[in-house]
């Protein structure tokens, strides 16, 4: 699950939950085949199925044969549906930096920052001299303490300062560490500051003593110094994969049931909630080896009862990408064309292998997405407490479908202290729980199957993940999205970028005066407003420039 610092909603519906779990012989084989699933899932030999890694690979196999085994045939022929997605950046090739008549070796000696720009550029510069028009030789450092502070975040900044010195008329910007640092800076390939419009690189300290000073105890030059900057930084791609299967009843509707499979790796995409994890597998067994088995039974459970359930025909999709942003679940969406014209609803599974014992609490989310769901939340089973939230928008993959107009709703037993850690492991899943978990579903399922197809309804903005902003523009962002400005996903009823006349697929280039260059600048450009302000916001839409009046809602 991917929460980016999002909060669950604290609407609990208090019921008995007196029942045993797991006590029937059908009850005690189901959480056999989850737990055979998961601790393969959830394996050191899988390395945390990471998105695009060898590991996915792996469990794509593994889920493959499952849905093979019982007979469910692979959605347009193909269980594997592959989506490319921008990664990190990377230094390109043909980027040379020269101090004087030395080519710098790059990374040893110099290296391009990753939200530099990509272009040539040909100076004279003298250190610590800051005019217009001129490339700006900063030393990183204010003084030793500082360079030996091992918490100093030397990319947020040189990234700052950086901006400031554009903004000040700085053609470029060459860094140096002046004071020998025990914790120098390096090319960061995973960096989330966006790219600025003049060149930015940092020159090791070594290469400072041995390119720069005049003589061994100088800290700064006596004369002028010929610099030749040729940066290119280069979009890194990974490939993603999609698993899908199709029971085909030949019936007008489809209903959806999802989950993702991948996680976070060994943490190489800093997103760990554990200190110094990198490097260490994160097995993902609750998030969520334990959606996708709970999945593959809800597959075998219709397969089984294709007589009964055939009202509607039936997709199951394991998603990749939804650790990065819900990348897998949007490219499907888009790739595959899913519109609410042919689907029924969207059941979404993330994180039900940790129900609690003591409290019962099952959080079921999506529910004012469709007057349907009152059915099923209005008198809980016994065996759960509710924690209900209306919002069809969450951390996780059901917002995709969410925002093409269709029904959705969401199961998840909780965070606890294992979460995005290495320590969730499949020994600590409460196979039992998860049972009921999945017997609810079935039965979610088997009334919806004689029901008419459900009516979509919109709800308020998501309890789950508000951001502590003044305003909200009302847009879904694509975060994968990585070629200037924010990219709309999708867009909310009754906020300011739909009463603005903002549309899904627009780019927003600009908030008012504030340049919007990605997500970063994004917020940023948001926290500048409060409640009740006017501006204009400028697009992109199909390679035209719009400006479009712009009101926060009070």
């Amino acid at each position: 699950m991917s929460f980016r610092g999002l909060v669950l909603p604290v609407l609990l519906l208090s019921f008995c939950a007196s029942a045993s779990f797991g006590k029937g012989k059908a009850d005690h084989k189901m959480a056999e085949r989850l737990k055979t699933d998961i601790y393969y899932l959830a394996s050191d030999s899988l390395e945390g199925r990471r998105t695009g890694s060898e590991g996915e690979r792996l469990a794509g196999n593994y889920i493959e044969k499952r849905y093979r085994d019982l007979d469910i045939d692979p959605y347009k022929d193909v269980y594997r549906h592959t989506f490319t997605f921008i990664y990190g950046k990377e230094i390109g090739t043909g980027t040379q930096l020269k101090l004087g008549n030395n080519v710098l070796k790059l990374k040893d000696e110099a290296f391009p920052l990753p939200f530099s720009a990509s272009k040539p550029i040909y100076a004279e510069i003298l250190p610590d001299v800051m005019e217009q028009g001129s490339v700006w030789m900063i030393n990183l450092y204010a003084d030793q303490d500082e360079a030996n502070n091992a918490h100093f975040d030397a990319e947020k900044s040189m990234f700052e300062r950086s901006k400031e010195a554009q903004k000040n008329g700085a053609t470029g910007v060459i860094f140096y560490d002046g004071f020998g640092s025990k914790w120098p800076p390096s090319f960061n390939g995973q960096s989330e500051n966006e790219f600025i419009d003049i060149p930015v690189v940092f020159l090791t300290h070594d290469a400072w003593k041995k390119y720069v000073p005049d003589d061994a105890d100088s800290t700064k030059p006596k004369s002028n110094i010929p610099v030749e900057l040729n940066v290119k930084i280069k979009k890194t791609e990974r490939i993603g994969t999609n698993m899908a299967a199709f029971i085909d009843n030949k019936a007008p509707y489809t209903v959806i049931l999802g989950a993702h499979y991948d996680h976070l790796g060994r943490g190489e995409d800093g997103n760990s909630m554990a200190a110094n994890s990198l490097g260490q597998i994160h097995n993902g067994a609750d998030d969520n080896a334990s959606g996708t088995a709970a999945l593959l039974e809800l597959a075998a459970y219709i397969k089984k009862n294709h007589k009964k359930l055939h009202h509607y025909n039936y997709m199951f999709i394991n998603f990749s990408g939804e650790e990065l942003g819900l990348l897998g679940s949007k490219n499907f969406v888009k790739n595959e064309k899913i519109d609410s014209l042919h689907t029924s609803y969207m059941l979404n599974m993330d994180m039900v292998g940790r129900l609690n014992d003591s409290t019962h609490a099952l959080t079921v989310g999506g529910v004012g997405t469709s007057p349907a769901w009152a059915e099923f939340t209005n008198d809980p089973p016994k065996e759960f407490k509710f924690v209900l939230d209306s919002s069809g928008v969450g951390p996780s993959d059901h917002t995709s479908f969410y925002h093409e107009g269709i029904p959705v709703l969401f199961l998840f037993t909780g965070t606890h202290k294992d979460y995005h850690k290495p320590s969730d492991d499949a020994d600590k899943i409460n196979y039992a729980g998860e049972v009921e978990v999945i017997k609810y579903t079935e039965e979610i399922i088997k009334k919806m199957d004689n029901s008419p197809k459900p009516v979509f309804t919109v709800t308020k903005q998501s309890t789950v993940g508000r951001v502590n902003f003044k305003v909200t523009l009302g847009i879904m962002p694509d975060y994968s999205f990585q070629d200037g400005g924010v990219r709309v996903d999708g867009v909310s009823e009754n906020k300011p970028a739909k009463n603005a006349g903002i549309k899904e697929g627009d780019i927003i280039i600009q908030l008012g005066d504030i340049k919007v260059q990605g997500m970063q600048s994004y917020m940023e450009g948001l926290s500048k407003f409060k409640a009740g302000d006017k501006t204009n916001v400028t697009i992109m839409r199909a390679g035209q420039k719009m400006v479009l009046p712009l009101e926060f809602l009070k």
